[in-house]
């Protein structure tokens, strides 16, 4: 059976992220800061994606927001662009 994807946070990321998640000017670090708070509390990732955020995500996409956090912390939630390839304008 597939282990429940966890991930722990010390106190400080856990106030540095709870400070994105409500004070950001951005709106997709707040979202994305949300979704890794409630999974360090205990929420499925995919439970997340589909109910635990203002609107349904695909899962894939917390997983990876998770993985940005893990690598590079905050700085991978910010860096990391969202969205698929933009098409040009003619």
């Amino acid at each position: 059976m597939a282990q429940r994807r966890t991930i722990l946070l010390t106190d400080e990321q856990y106030e540095v992220v709870l400070a994105h998640r409500d004070h950001d000017h951005r709106p997709y670090v707040r979202e994305r800061c949300a979704a890794v708070l409630k999974v360090a509390e205990g929420h499925s990732p995919h439970q997340v994606a589909r109910s635990g955020l203002l609107k349904p995500r695909d899962p894939d996409t917390v997983y990876h927001w998770l993985d940005y956090f893990e690598a590079e912390g905050l700085n991978g939630l910010i860096d990391h662009g969202h969205g698929g390839a933009r098409r040009r304008s003619l």
